[in-house]
């Protein structure tokens, strides 16, 4: 094992081993690095040496941040990289919660106990600086080939978060998680976690899996759905074979989920990524309160209104983003709508099309009703074909409400140019031109003051 290590890294290690001491890079990186994964984080554990020695050794490369005196944690910037330096620490748990720990750091631990607190032995090897060397006392090299998840120790118990992290690194990496320690993580009490960390384990898992589907069945057959009540009631909830030959609910939005992953990459912003993420997650959350068997047929009548409150329920248990839940709630709300608009596409008028771009950005809604479409068995989304979409996409370009809602032509500034005075009937002109405007009957600026004129000339006289 012989990696490129930058030299800036290597020349501190090097004084580090010169000063009695010993420096290890853990954790994800040798991880990654053994997978063949590119990995920028370099998290470095230093040994034998105390934190006024570290410090003094390392103020010879640059200005160290002394960020976590009680954790033993050092920042530091070299040749335009960050590095964290810390000492290995032990952790007692005093309560309850994933804060209640007391955590002493250690610089006299040997490598074998430190890495022992770790949670999965494929994040429990270091790599020994400078000489390149692997250390690896957990067998974490043997389950990375095997691509199985497996806890370290007794240890693991301590923090809840480790079964969510167990989710989702087994979607990153497509790996199983041994029997024993599905065992673990199905009895870990996340009620006891804070709402920010759930919800960062949960950005990993739609963000960065290829098929976050994998980490959503995980949760399911561990029994931690059990905290999410709303994605639970998702699993058994029947669909007419003929529109979703797949199966239930639950096996469909995994599908879709695995849909929208594969739709990220046209998104550059992560906040528009997670969206679409977690609209993917959340569109049929209201097709438990509304499936109905009907005229031989499985029906979810009005299940895109009704999964507004499930939505809302969900997404609360993981994040306070007001402007993402109310994103991911006009997803849900709107989801069906370009399938219905194309299907009645000889009877619309362009106002439906201009009235959708007021309550949701098209182009993004149609990612999601898209990611719905195609996840399904049915032999169009097989295809991956989705016409509703690009019909959808067309008419909104040519109307400009593509990239952009519907602005009033009609000001009160120009009202108020006309002699008009504010108040209840300039609102009422305005929201009537809009209206207009909505409908195509006012086809532009021009338009619009021509008929205030002529409203205002009545109004005044």
């Amino acid at each position: 094992m012989s990696p490129a290590l930058p030299s800036a890294l290597l020349a501190v290690s090097r004084e580090i081993k010169s000063a009695g001491g010993e420096a290890y890079l853990v954790g994800g990186w040798v991880r990654d690095y053994l997978l063949g994964i590119p990995c920028g984080d370099f998290d470095v554990e230093v040994y034998g040496l105390s934190m006024e020695q570290l410090l003094t050794l390392l103020k010879r490369f640059g200005k160290p941040n002394l960020v976590g005196k009680s954790f033993g944690v050092v920042t530091m910037a070299l040749e335009g990289r960050i590095y964290d330096f810390a000492f290995p620490r032990t952790e007692s748990k005093t309560g309850l919660g994933h804060r209640d720990f007391e955590v002493q750091s250690d610089p006299h631990l040997d490598f074998a106990t430190a890495s022992s607190r770790r949670d999965f032995t494929v994040n429990a090897m270091g790599l020994r600086l400078p000489d390149l060397e692997l250390v690896d006392c957990h067998d974490g090299r043997e389950d990375l080939q095997k691509k199985i998840l497996r806890h370290v120790s007794p240890a693991f118990s301590e923090d809840p978060l480790r079964a969510l992290r167990a989710v989702q690194f087994a979607a990153r990496f497509e790996f199983d998680i041994h029997p024993t320690t599905q065992q673990l993580c199905s009895i870990q009490p996340l009620q006891e976690l804070p709402q920010e960390r759930i919800f960062a384990e949960f950005k990993k898992l739609l963000l960065q899996a290829g098929k976050p589907s994998i980490g959503l069945e995980w949760l399911r057959r561990m029994n931690l759905l059990r905290y999410f009540p709303e994605l639970e009631s998702l699993i058994g909830v029947p669909q007419e074979p003929d529109w979703h030959p797949e199966g239930d609910v639950w096996t469909h939005t995994l599908m879709v989920v695995d849909q929208a992953a594969l739709l990220r990459h046209e998104l550059e912003n992560e906040g528009d990524k997670l969206s679409l993420m977690l609209g993917a997650l959340c569109h049929d959350l209201g097709k438990p309160v509304t499936t109905v068997h009907s005229e031989d047929r499985w029906r979810s009548p009005a299940h895109d209104v009704r999964g507004e409150a499930p939505t809302r329920s969900f997404l609360a248990r993981i994040t306070r983003e007001i402007d993402l839940v109310q994103t991911v709630v006009a997803y849900v709300r709107e989801h069906l709508r370009p399938a219905l608009l194309h299907n009645a596409r000889h009877e619309i008028k362009p106002g439906a099309i201009r009235r959708l771009a007021l309550r949701v950005d098209i182009e993004k809604l149609v990612r999601v009703a898209k990611a719905d479409h195609l996840g399904r068995s049915t032999e169009e989304a097989l295809d991956g074909l989705f016409p509703a979409g690009n019909w959808l996409l067309e008419q909104s370009r040519h109307l400009n409400v593509l990239q952009q809602k519907p602005k009033p032509f009609l000001t009160g500034q120009y009202l108020l140019s006309l002699g008009m005075k504010p108040g209840p009937e300039m609102g009422e002109l305005i929201r009537e031109s809009f209206e207009l405007q909505l409908e195509g009957e006012l086809a532009d600026v021009d338009a619009a003051e021509m008929w205030a004129r002529k409203k205002v000339k009545g109004t005044l006289k």
